[in-house]
């Protein structure tokens, strides 16, 4: 534990790497027709520059948290901090497709070092007092980040600093990345594990490896109708993802150490906050884009304009997650079931205005629906990570970080490819302002049902887990006269 003004540092710069991360997750998406016509890139090498950086920040999550609980919370945080930083500069500095792509995919890898590292030094590194307090700022980050990323990134195109267009994005990560790994060496302690590091290359290869055959068909799969390899990709997965999980299991039998703790999976409390994670947040991300689809090519909202428009939404996750902790406090888990039901009001009541109002809907009727997503995420996010957490070893912290950040990403990326499939299916060849009001009422309504969902999972959190079995009895054995030592 740390305190002092060292101590009162650590929040704002560990966050400081969920926030980079959301952001640039988001912030590309305002910037694709400057990369098309500054860059001259092609419909593959704009999926790959978004798609990329999710797939490689993804599938490299679960291993940046094994790292971080073999070597070293602060080690990896400033490794993985000054990698991202050095990557952002990439990025900005990139001359063709090529040289970006790549570039983000090492910034997707990088993050994936870094990111893990947050929660776990939450658990680690600050007092059991003060976890509640970070458990909420940790959601206004996670909520906000991406909301800032389209908005920051309008502004950051409108204005247009020293002429260097969409550069701008990616370039403003290396002054705020430098200055949080400055703070961060001075004032991160360490929380590096007793026990001898030792390294499962199969595990990773594999897990990652089954995450690459799910997340590329799902992030390409669309704009590209849905070819053949797509389905095989999707297919081998599976077997892959089963062969992985039967090595971890022999590895921990045989008393190595593997990649995914399998234990992890026996906490109740990671299991249920595990599923309910990957319905809100595959909720959560799909909505935002099927309705940045809606606002920018069907109500033709400049991209700032459309970024705005969630600003609302952003304001009460922040005030949700700050000034529900008294409410967490006084009746518990409750709270995660307010949070659910809230944002599936506000999603059921978004698709309920896209029925009745169709082609005549505009960006104001949506900001209450929004709001409403909004208030309910800033309960729930901060509600279920810290149930999540509060049920792991210190130990194991690093690695429940990974698969927790793991499942996040996969889902919303799993969510965005559906709904986004919902979408495109229902808009039809030649689009209009009715035809887009019309497709994504379709992908709201499926939306509603993942909050559904979501709300029951919630629920599930108010049921006591089932008591323990008591051990059997063990057999009495009646006490022996000792032996007489013969022995001369």
């Amino acid at each position: 534990m740390t305190s002092g003004k060292h101590g009162r540092l650590i929040l704002p710069v560990i966050l400081s790497a969920t926030f980079m991360v959301s952001f640039d997750y988001m912030v590309v998406n305002v910037a694709t027709p400057s990369l098309q016509r500054d860059l001259h890139a092609g419909p593959v090498a704009l999926e790959l520059v978004i798609a990329g950086y999710a797939f490689t920040y993804a599938s490299g999550m679960v291993t940046g948290g094994r790292l971080g609980d073999l070597f070293g919370h602060r080690r990896l945080f400033l490794v993985g901090m000054a990698a991202f930083t050095a990557a952002s500069l990439l990025c900005g500095l990139a001359q063709s497709p090529v040289q970006l792509v790549a570039a983000r995919l090492l910034q997707g890898l990088t993050g994936a070092a870094m990111v893990p590292q947050v929660l776990a030094l939450i658990s680690a590194a600050l007092p059991a007092a003060d976890r509640p307090r970070a458990m909420a700022w940790y959601g206004v980050v996670l909520g906000g980040g991406g909301v800032a990323g389209q908005i920051g990134g309008g502004l950051l195109l409108q204005a247009d600093p020293l002429g260097l267009g969409w550069r701008t994005i990616f370039l403003v990560n290396v002054p705020v990345g430098a200055a949080a790994l400055a703070l961060a060496a001075r004032s991160l302690p360490g929380t590096r594990s007793d026990r001898r590091p030792r390294l499962d290359p199969a595990g990773a290869a594999g897990i990652s490896g089954a995450l690459a055959l799910a997340l590329v068909p799902l992030a390409m799969g669309r704009e590209q109708g849905w070819p053949a390899w797509t389905w095989i990709s999707l297919g081998a997965s599976v077997p892959v993802l089963a062969a992985t999980l039967w090595w971890e299991r022999r590895l921990a039998r045989t008393g190595g150490e593997p990649l995914l703790d399998l234990g992890l999976f026996r906490a109740r409390s990671f299991d249920l906050g595990l599923a309910l994670n990957v319905a809100f947040l595959a909720s959560f991300g799909s909505m935002n884009v099927v309705l940045t689809m809606l606002l920018q090519g069907g109500l033709r909202l400049t991209p700032l304009e459309a970024g705005l428009e969630f600003g609302p939404m952003a304001v009460l996750t922040m005030v949700a997650s700050l000034f529900g902790r008294p409410l967490v406090a006084r009746f518990g888990l409750k709270v995660l079931v307010c949070g659910t039901v809230v944002s599936a009001l506000g999603v059921l009541a978004m698709a309920a205005e896209l029925h009745v109002l169709g082609g005549d809907v505009t960006a104001p009727w949506l900001l209450a629906p929004l709001g409403l997503v909004g208030l309910g995420g800033g309960l729930t996010l901060p509600s279920v990570i810290g149930a999540v957490m509060s049920g792991i070893r210190p130990a194991q912290a690093g690695a429940a970080s990974g698969v927790l950040s793991t499942a996040q990403q996969f889902s919303g990326a799993t969510g965005v490819a559906v709904l986004g499939a919902i979408f495109f299916a229902a808009l039809g060849a030649h689009p209009g302002r009715a035809a887009f009001a019309s497709a994504a009422e379709s992908a709201i309504w499926a939306d509603f049902a993942l909050t559904v969902a979501a709300v029951v999972l919630a629920g599930l959190f108010l049921r006591p887990a089932a008591p323990a079995p008591a051990p059997a009895p063990s057999p009495v054995v009646p006490e022996r006269e000792p032996l007489l030592d013969k022995r001369v």
